[in-house]
Order: structure tokens, then sequence, then C-alpha cells
């Protein structure tokens, strides 16, 4: 035993019961905990997998026994209604796309569940995502992008602060997923084949619209869809069912169209042609910087604007109150609001905020 405590998030998946096997190897008095966010009966809607599941609990629990360590389940299912669902419908229903991941990254894990493990005299918490802390000669503490580039989950991370970096632990950030499975095998986990959730926890069959309206009785209202010159060319189903970007649905033309803009105030959606659906430069709000305050001058970097995509190299510029500017070296396809853009250098996460 080192002499140190964590507690963990179990998800009931592969990697978080992994990460829990590797912190007992490395002699931490490990700790599990699976935090309830959301059941069947909260929704119609609700999924029977993911980590919001039932059967989420119940892998967890098992894993934890299997590995001779202790296992609780948190509630903080109020704390997800209102900081991630409800902040999920909103964001939709103005027009935005929202990340739900993020939020529940940046209020729940590593704020309400590390508020609880330090209240329990724990000294960390720890989860199984794919991203590596470390802390460098100045004594800051710094993200970094995992070693294994196609799981890397470093963009839905930018929110950490000094304090949370240094009580957290993410031991699979030197470790790619084949290897994480392999050691689930090795070590007799029942989870080693447990296929990856891909979508959002609690909305069945990647249904946003459906959702929505379920949970919250919104009512889409159809609106008219413009092109670039103001004109009418169609009505849309209502704002919900379109983001930025997006080519299919959205009607025949007789070419290639995407959805350019939306405007909530107006409930009009905006048609570009092929081309059009790049920017060259964003603003950002509610911008945290993980080394602390965002620099005054202008800085070199690159950013991602969605999870899936290639950093981009960028000038970055501080606007003032938590708010920046970025000009990108090459346009970047469909820059759009709400979603976050991740700013890094090299493979140090600087931190990130909201696309205006």
């Amino acid at each position: 035993m080192n002499g140190k405590s964590v507690l963990i998030g179990m998800s009931g998946g592969v990697d978080s019961s992994v990460a829990a096997a590797l912190l007992k190897e490395q002699g931490y008095k490990v700790i599990g905990a699976t935090m309830r966010l959301w059941t069947y009966s909260d929704s119609d809607n609700m999924k029977h997998e993911g980590c919001c599941a039932e059967s989420a609990v119940e892998d967890a629990r098992r894993v934890c026994d299997k590995l001779g360590i202790d296992f609780y389940v948190m509630n903080f299912k109020d704390m997800f209604r209102d900081k991630v669902v409800d902040y999920f419908v909103d964001e939709y229903t103005h027009g935005r796309t929202p990340n739900p991941c993020i939020a529940c990254n940046k209020y729940l894990k590593f704020d309400a569940m590390l508020k609880k493990a330090l209240a329990m005299d724990i000294d960390y918490v720890a989860t199984g995502h794919y991203a590596k802390i470390e802390q460098g000669l100045d004594g800051k503490y710094i993200l970094r992008a995992s070693e294994a580039a196609k799981k890397d989950q470093s963009y839905v991370l930018y929110n950490f602060t000094q304090e949370q970096l240094k009580h957290t632990l993410m031991p699979l950030g030197d470790y790619n997923k084949d290897w994480v499975r392999k050691k689930a095998e090795e070590l007799g986990l029942g989870v080693a084949n447990k296929p990856d959730s891909q979508e959002i926890c609690f909305v069945e069959d990647d249904d946003y619209a459906k959702f929505i309206i379920d949970y919250s009785g919104y009512e889409p209202r159809p609106g008219s869809i413009l092109d670039v010159n103001g004109n009418v060319i169609g009505e849309h189903r209502g704002l919900i069912y379109y983001t930025i970007g997006q080519r299919k649905g959205i009607g025949a033309y007789g070419r290639p169209m995407f959805v350019m803009k939306i405007d909530a105030g107006n409930n009009t959606i905006t048609l570009g042609e092929k081309g059009m659906e790049f920017s060259s430069e964003l603003i950002a709000n509610d911008v945290n910087f993980i080394s602390g305050e965002i620099p005054n001058e202008d800085i070199k970097i690159t950013a991602k604007v969605r999870y899936q995509s290639f950093p981009a190299g960028a000038t970055l510029s501080s606007l003032g109150g938590g708010r920046i500017k970025l000009v990108f070296d090459e346009p970047q396809r469909a820059v759009t609001p709400g979603q976050a853009v991740v700013l890094y250098d090299g493979d140090i996460v600087l931190g990130g905020g909201t696309v205006e």
C-alpha cells in the first residue's frame, strides 16, 4: 500500500474497471463508486444500456467484488437533471448544440464526486478516461492528451482547475483500448468484451428530438428555411431537428446544401451550398484556462472544434470576461454554437470554452 486512497467512478464498463484494477496494483486503497444519475423510470426514453442504466450498477458491483474493493452507489440524480439534462434541453430549444458529457464531467465527476471524496477523507478521485495528468517543473498540474490517439478523451476534460487536477488520477493515459480489454480478460473481469457506450446515456437511440419533446413537453414550431440571401426556400420541422453542418433531412434543392445558421429568435434556418459551411474564426465564452488566467497577448495554439476533429492551427486573442477569439490558419467546417472548442499546445490541453 502507498498509504493513499482513491474513489474511482465506476460506469460498469471495461475502462473504469481496468482503471480500478491498475490503481489497486499501484498500492492505492481503492473504493469504487457508481454515480446514480438517471434511471429508466425518470423518462420513457431511458435506454437499458450505457453508463446510466441499472445494469451498469450491477456490472460495477461485480467488478468491485472481483477486485476485493468496497463499492458505493452515490445519488446525484437531482444535480444531473439540473446541470446536464435541463441544460441539454434548453440549448437545443434555443438553436444551439450542447455537449452534455462535458457538463457532466464539469459539475459531477470532477466537482461533486471530488467534494464527496474529500469529505470522506479520501485523497483522490479517478476515472477511466483516456488522458494524462502530470505535474510540471513549476508545480502546476498539466492535462495531456492520451497516448492512444484514437481513444483520447481530453476534449471533454478541459474544465479542470488546478485544485481538481491535484486530486485526480487517470491511470489509462498510457494505454490503448486493445491493451485494456486484454488486461480485463487476464483479470477475469466479466466486462472485458462489453461494448463501448457511443450515445448520450439518457437519450434512447440517439433521438434527441423525441427525448426533448417527451421530457419537457416542448412543441417544435415549423418555420422558414432561408438561403444565404434571406429568400424563403422551404419550411423546417422545428429547430430541435437541426444542427450546424447538417446535410441530411433538410429537403432537396437540386444541389448539396448545409445548415449554416439556426436563428431561434426568428425561428429560421439558413442553408448554404457546399463550401459555405467553413468558418475562418470563432468567438467562445465561458472559457477555462487550466493553468489559470487567459493570456493577455495573442498566442499560437491548436484547437479542436469537435470531439473527432484534428487539432487545427489558430491564433488566440483574449476578449476579456472569459471570452476569446480564434482565427484559424485554415477554415474549419461546421463551427457550431453551443459546442466546445478545446485549446492545445502540442499534447497539452490549455483549456477550452463554448462556441458563441
